[in-house]
C-alpha cells in the first residue's frame, strides 16, 4: 500500500512540475513571438512599403534611347529601390483582358512603354511620394504617373496602429504571464505544504527551507524558457525562409536580445513566484494548512 501511495505522490509531483513547465513555455513563447514582431516592425513596414509599385507611362513619341536614359536616371536616384522596364509588347502580354492579341481590328498596340518603380521605404510617405510624382511628371516624355494612394496611407497608418496595439497586448500578456506562472508554481508548492511546516517545526530556518524550492523553481523556469527559445529560433528560421528580404536572421543582435530576455524573464519570474509561494506557507499556522 505504501509503495502504491508513494507512486501516486510521485506521479502527482511530476504532473505538477509538468504543468508549471508547460505554462512557462506557452506564455514565454507568446511573449517572445510578440517581442520578435515589435523589434522587426521597421523591417516589416519597409518590406510592405517597398512592394508598392509606382508606374511611369511614357508618351507615344518617347524613343528607345529616351526610355533607356530614363532607366539610368532611375538607377542613380536616391529614392529608387528597384525598377523594371515594361515595353508595350510586354504590357499587352501581361494584360490580355485589355489587349486581345487576336483582335484583327487593332492596327497597333495602344499601350505605352512604362517603368514599374519600387521606392525605398523611407520615401513611401505621403509628402515625399508626392514630390517624387511631381519630379517625374516634369519630364517632357512622361505621360502619366500612377500609384495606389490609399495603399500608401494604409501602409503608414495601419503599421503604426498595429505596433501600438502589439505593445499594449505585450504589456497585458506580461502581467498575465506573471499571474499564470505564479499560480502554477503556488499549486506546485501547495503539495509540499506539510513538508515545509514539518521542517519548520523541527527547527529549520526559513531560508534553509526555501532554498531547495527556489532552486527547483529556477530549474523549471529555465526548462520552460529553453523550450520556448527552441520554438522561437525555429520560428525565426521559418520566417527568414518565407520572407528572406526581411533578413531577420542576418541581423541577429535584436533576435538575440529577445531570446535572452525570454530566458531571464523565465528564470526571474519563476524565482520570485517560488520565493513568495514558499514564504506564504511558512507564515501559515498549522491549522490553516488544512
Amino acid at each position: 500500500m505504501a509503495s502504491s501511495f508513494e507512486k501516486f505522490q510521485k506521479r502527482r509531483v511530476i504532473s505538477s512540475y509538468f504543468s508549471v513547465v508547460l505554462c512557462i513555455f506557452i506564455v514565454l513563447t507568446l511573449l517572445g513571438a510578440l517581442g520578435l514582431f515589435v523589434i522587426n516592425t521597421d523591417k516589416i513596414s519597409g518590406y510592405v512599403k517597398e512592394n508598392i509599385p509606382m508606374s511611369v507611362y511614357f508618351k507615344r513619341d518617347a524613343t528607345d534611347s529616351i526610355t533607356q536614359a530614363f532607366g539610368v536616371r532611375l538607377k542613380n536616384s536616391a529614392y529608387v529601390k528597384a525598377s523594371t522596364f515594361v515595353s508595350k509588347e510586354e504590357g499587352a502580354k501581361n494584360n490580355p483582358d485589355i489587349i486581345d492579341p487576336n483582335d484583327a481590328t487593332l492596327d497597333e498596340n495602344p499601350l505605352p512603354d512604362s517603368y514599374s518603380i519600387y521606392l525605398k521605404s523611407d520615401y513611401v510617405v505621403k509628402q515625399k511620394i508626392k514630390d517624387i510624382e511631381v519630379e517625374l511628371r516634369n519630364d517632357p516624355y512622361v505621360g502619366d504617373v500612377v500609384y495606389d494612394n490609399v495603399l500608401v496611407d494604409l501602409a503608414n497608418e495601419n503599421i503604426a496602429k498595429i505596433t501600438y496595439w502589439i505593445l499594449i497586448i505585450s504589456g497585458v500578456l506580461a502581467v498575465v504571464a506573471m499571474l499564470l506562472i505564479n499560480s502554477a508554481l503556488r499549486l506546485s508548492i501547495y503539495s509540499h505544504r506539510f513538508t515545509i511546516k514539518t521542517m519548520q517545526m523541527v527547527g529549520a530556518t526559513k531560508s534553509f527551507i526555501r532554498r531547495p524550492y527556489v532552486w527547483k523553481g529556477i530549474k523549471l523556469g529555465l526548462i520552460g524558457a529553453l523550450l520556448s527559445i527552441i520554438v522561437l529560433i525555429y520560428l525565426v528560421y521559418w520566417l527568414d525562409g518565407e520572407w528572406p528580404a526581411l533578413n531577420i536572421w542576418e541581423d541577429w543582435v535584436p533576435t538575440a536580445i529577445v531570446l535572452a530576455g525570454v530566458l531571464l524573464f523565465g528564470i526571474i519570474i519563476a524565482t520570485i513566484s517560488t520565493f513568495f509561494a514558499t514564504q506564504r506557507f511558512l507564515n501559515l499556522r498549522t491549522d490553516d494548512l488544512y
